[in-house]
């Protein structure tokens, strides 16, 4: 039934994607090259991003195989509940444009080990920025690289490894002009995304319509809440299997807030997009990245859903087995993605693969401007020249895509690779969260705290998975960030010093009062999200 591989159409419009994207890359390049004279523009593409650019290139960089395929995956495997991902990151994202990002800007911070150096010391920021960078290449970088090469091989008939390598130039080549090429064309990568995976969502309905002989798509929403109404709940009750990954209402009074704003407050690969800008573009960039939020759980939760429900009535039989025979939930929207007629699956193709490789190319920028503004120049060579930045940077995203290349293939005994994305992700996270948000807004918090703090963050979490692992990881997550957070403040009162610390940042009230607009549609967004979660508790 599947029509495996790409057909000759599909081939036109996937190089059309492939050669256009490019092409618009080299011409930002260009027209951009003679003003690109130092670092922070490379790295940050200062004053250069409009707000459309800095929101399209926050979800691109967001949005990736891990989404395509692991949500899709968890959504076949769980339901619509690993929406909350998503729809509790669009309330996240407000939080973050009022309240981090104005601190961000004030300071000039361009890079998250540089705020940890100038509010606590170089060694708390060193200290991160080797866990950041552990963290985006063994994790991060490698588990793109194989959902992208798995979603590849499974649409196209491409062979894993020469995806995995193809994947990985593809997204250097991008990456090397630095942020503003990354930012614009991220735009258009957004654009092919949503297209090429709205295509898929009404495939995928289609599909459900016409087996049950009830065609149309409001139909066929409606058959799926019939036939797996355990697939929409979005608060898993504790008897669901799934509930270790999702713990109730934690994803949306607990841990899920943590999770969300480290990762979109506190966290390189995201934030950079916005401290180029001044703060009332940022702000709506970080807005319009809030709303794209909402419509990723249609694009790629709601395939999942439908694969299930075909898969229960006796489709795709073979196709979601792995080769042992045991059901694979990361087949899902591949296996969908054969089915789709020619030209409108190299669309879908080419929503993928844009998916990947924006999200690749953010990452590895970001690792470039870690390791080398934070490491290279602090203690390698301090005195190097604007040129010899960039020149690293250049040779760190070589480097970093290298390794991710030779790792990724050893991910292939995951189930839901999704899922271990977000648990090992968060072994950093309650520390990351608890360091940066007493450092923003505790003027007494000291650079011991934070240094004790960033030491214990892995210890506990690591205690926490072997030793309790009947415990969700996100509520683990939530304890161990109360417990760091109990560290730092105790350490912090039993130094005398604290009292007059010279570190604390200078924050105003002016900068955390957004626009009437910008209210205005937080409140409805807002509104939105109320409503999907009454509708489907």
């Amino acid at each position: 039934m599947a029509n495996t591989g790409l057909q000759f159409l599909d081939y036109v419009v996937f190089f059309i994607y492939l050669i256009g994207v490019s092409a618009y890359g080299y011409w930002i390049y260009k027209k951009k090259s003679s003003a690109e004279v130092s670092s922070t523009d490379y790295f940050l593409a200062e004053g250069s991003l409009t707000f459309w650019a800095i929101g399209a290139s926050i979800i691109a960089s967001n949005i990736s195989a891990e989404h395509f395929i692991g949500m899709s995956g968890s959504g076949f495997a769980i339901g619509l509940a690993i929406s909350s991902y998503e729809w509790m990151a669009a309330a996240s994202l407000i939080v973050v444009a009022v309240f981090i990002l104005p601190v961000y800007l004030k300071n000039k911070i361009y890079t998250m080990p540089q705020f940890l150096r100038e509010r606590y010391s170089p060694t708390v920021a060193t200290i991160m920025a080797v866990f950041w960078l552990l963290l985006y290449v063994f994790v991060n970088l490698t588990s793109i690289l194989y959902l992208g090469a798995l979603a590849l091989e499974v649409t196209a008939g491409l062979d894993f490894s020469y995806g995995i390598i193809g994947l990985g130039i593809f997204a250097v080549i991008i990456t090397i002009g630095g942020m503003k090429v990354i930012g614009y064309t991220d735009v258009v990568q957004v654009i092919v995304l949503v297209l090429g995976g709205l295509a898929t969502t009404y495939l995928a309905l289609d599909l459900v319509s016409e087996h049950f002989n009830k065609p149309g798509v409001f139909n066929a929403l409606s058959l799926l809440r019939q036939q797996a109404d355990s697939h929409f709940h979005m608060i898993l009750p504790k008897d669901n299997p799934f509930y270790k990954d999702l713990p109730g209402v934690s994803v949306i009074i607990g841990a899920m807030w943590i999770n969300n704003l480290a990762y979109f407050g506190c966290n390189q690969y995201i934030i950079q997009r916005s401290l180029g800008a001044n703060l009332e573009t940022a702000r709506k960039g970080i807005l319009f990245a809030a709303v794209l939020k909402l419509l990723i759980p249609i694009i790629v939760v709601i395939p999942g859903i439908a694969a299930f429900v075909l898969y229960q009535n006796g489709m795709f039989q073979q196709e979601m087995l792995d080769a042992a025979g045991a059901v694979k939930p990361d087949h899902a929207y591949p296996v969908l993605l054969n089915l789709l007629p020619q030209g409108l699956k190299g669309m879908a193709f080419a929503a993928l693969t844009a998916a990947i490789v924006a999200s690749l190319a953010g990452k590895a920028n970001s690792i470039s401007t870690i390791f080398t503004l934070d490491i290279y120049k602090q203690f390698i060579n301090p005195s190097a020249s604007e040129k010899q930045l960039v020149k690293i940077g250049r040779y760190t995203i070589w480097v970093a895509m290298a390794i991710g290349v030779l790792i990724a293939p050893q991910l292939r005994v995951l189930d839901q690779a999704y899922q271990f994305i977000q648990e090992y992700s968060s072994f950093i996270t309650p520390g990351v969260f608890a360091i940066f948000i007493f450092g923003m807004f505790w003027k007494r918090t000291t650079s011991a705290a934070a240094l004790t703090a960033a030491l214990l963050t892995i210890p506990l979490s690591t205690a926490g998975k072997f030793l309790a692992p009947e415990i969700p990881f996100l509520d683990r997550m939530g304890i161990i960030f109360l417990m760091l957070s109990a560290v730092i403040i105790i350490v912090t009162l039993a130094d005398s010093r604290s009292k007059n610390n010279p570190k604390g940042l200078a924050i105003e009230g002016s900068m955390f009062a957004p626009g009437k607009s910008f209210v205005v549609a937080s409140i409805l967004l807002c509104g939105v999200l109320a409503a999907l979660y009454t509708v489907f508790w």
